[in-house]
């Protein structure tokens, strides 16, 4: 358990938090959200001890262990991978060094065999003699193989080295977990182990995670990082997104009858009583659930984006037909005779782990690449827009303002305040419409990025990453965004949410180039693919 009592931090005349009061128990995990800036991560490093609160307190129970997922890939590139897991723990590891130190000592003393007695002990209470094996078995779960687990950190990949640290800090069954974003980087096969490992893990869990269907998986309550102050909400985030919405209509509705806003509640918390992420968590949360009344909902300060393309033109049967495309990169061939066609309605989503692979079918698409062989044709009724996974190019040595930026890129000479209306869907308002383009956050970009093609009127979307850079509350609004959008779209996304929420076909490029193409959801894609592995 970890408490936190009264804790303030300021930098400078900016409040981070103000008296933060909360008990974190074992047995549940809590998802930290909060706008960007808002102060998530560093709210972490207090919990660690990394920072100290210039007001409060944080305590723990006398013995309890506390680990941190890492964010130094480089920490411990001369150790061999189980030993780096093992140091997880780090009274552990340092009784094993100590033990073996004894060991190897030629005058083995009397004094020596009294304390390697008592480190034998120790380690066999810490459990010890299991832990290369209990290692091993985290590993495995996340994709590290056994032929690189006395390998060197130095000698793994970007990819594989994060897998390690996390293994590192899920390992010896710490009594309190901080994990800040710890899906970046891994695969679909890793985060669906992570999320069992957390759903069974008895002690208590605190993430921050920009994965809505993570969250909704593994948290049972939702710590709401607002107005400085941090409110626990049962229940996980999709729960916490539909109440606070729920509790802002009726804020901005206050000639409602009280009666009909209370059945309202009801209704709604009927229908989120019965999705819990743990079984063993599920009748009390249906009973702290069902004590919810409206005053312990209250809107958020966070704004939202308002994400709407409209197709200019109905878009007709005939969209893209793709024959025989075949891309060799850097000696590698990474489409290898693709050939699909492309029917009015479909929302595809491209996934599989070459990303070089998805992001040049894209730009052959879009007649930014040639193809070594290979066709393909757009239907004489379509009109496509395209999100690049690297935008730099729109935005590097811009001495543009916002409006004149997005002018580029307007059908015919719009006013100013059609163009403001634009940027302002995104959140650009005020005086913010007139930064220069080059000067924008990855964020900003990404939005600019999207307004530039609500303006396009396209009926045919390509989008490469979009999601990449925004924060949760930007998220959730693309996807809705996207999932009301009357025109077809190709795709790609690492969001499990956005993809099961938006595609109705997968396309699965492999490892060798060639495709799977399956007319399904995702969930039902990665649930035939699981059976037969």
């Amino acid at each position: 358990m970890i408490t936190v009592q009264n804790v303030g931090l300021r930098y400078g005349d900016r409040k981070l938090f103000e008296e933060v009061n909360i008990k974190f128990t074992p047995g549940n995990c809590y998802g930290l959200i909060g706008a960007n800036g808002a102060g998530k991560s560093t709210f972490i490093k207090i919990l660690s001890g990394e920072i100290e609160p210039q007001q409060g307190e944080v305590h723990m129970n006398p013995g309890e262990r506390l680990a941190v997922l890492k964010q130094n890939h480089f920490e411990y590139e001369e150790h061999e991978v189980l030993k780096c897991v093992i140091m997880g723990h780090a009274r552990l590891y340092e009784v094993m060094q100590e033990k073996d130190a004894i060991y190897m000592k030629e005058d083995f003393s009397d004094e020596d065999g009294i304390k390697a007695a008592e480190l034998e002990g120790e380690f066999a209470e810490m459990n010890g003699w299991e832990a290369e094996s209990e290692a091993a078995i985290l590993l495995k779960g996340l994709g590290i193989g056994e032929d690189l687990h006395y390998k060197k950190m130095a000698d793994l990949t970007g990819g594989d080295k994060v897998k390690v640290l996390l293994a590192q800090t899920l390992f010896g069954k710490p009594d309190v977990l901080l994990l800040d974003e710890p899906t970046n980087h891994l695969d679909i096969k890793a985060i669906q182990w992570l999320e069992e490992f957390l759903i069974n893990f008895e002690n208590t869990v605190i993430v921050v995670s920009h994965d809505r269907h993570f969250l909704n998986k593994v948290c049972t309550h939702i710590a709401d990082l607002d107005f400085g102050k941090i409110q626990i909400y049962v229940g996980n985030y999709d729960f916490w997104y539909e109440s606070s919405q729920l509790a802002l209509r009726m804020a901005q509705d206050q000639n409602k009858k009280k009666e009909e806003k209370i059945k309202e509640l009801q209704n709604f918390i009927a229908r989120f009583s019965a999705n819990a992420s743990k079984s063993k968590q599920a009748t009390s949360r249906k009973k702290s659930l069902e004590k919810i009344s409206l005053d312990d909902i209250k809107p958020s300060s966070r704004r939202y984006p308002y994400v709407h393309f409209a197709p200019e033109r109905e878009i007709g049967n005939d969209l893209l037909r793709v024959e025989g495309l075949s891309k060799t990169i850097d000696g590698v061939k990474v489409l290898d005779n693709v050939s699909f066609t492309m029917s009015k309605d479909d929302k595809i989503a491209l996934v599989g782990t070459n990303e070089v692979a998805k992001s040049t079918l894209f730009k052959i698409l879009m007649g930014e690449m040639e193809a070594d062989s290979g066709t393909y044709k757009w239907g004489l009724t379509t009109s496509q827009a395209y999100f690049p996974k690297d935008n730099s190019k729109y935005f590097e040595g811009c001495d543009l303002n916002l409006v004149d930026w997005l002018r580029q890129f307007s059908p015919n000479d719009q006013t100013e305040s059609f163009l403001r209306g634009f940027l302002g869907r995104m959140l650009f308002s005020g005086e913010e419409v007139m930064k220069k383009a080059s000067v924008l956050s990855g964020g900003e970009k990404v939005r600019c990025m999207l307004s530039k093609m609500m303006l396009s009127g396209a009926n045919v979307l390509l989008l490469d990453e979009p999601t990449n850079h925004l924060d949760l509350e930007s998220i959730t609004a693309v996807n809705n965004g996207l999932i009301n959008y009357k025109g077809s779209m190709i795709f790609t996304s690492h969001d499990h949410q956005f993809i099961q929420t938006i595609a109705n076909r997968i396309i699965d490029i492999t490892s060798e180039g060639t495709i799977v193409d399956k007319l399904m959801t995702y969930d039902e894609y990665l649930e035939a693919a699981n059976a037969s592995a």
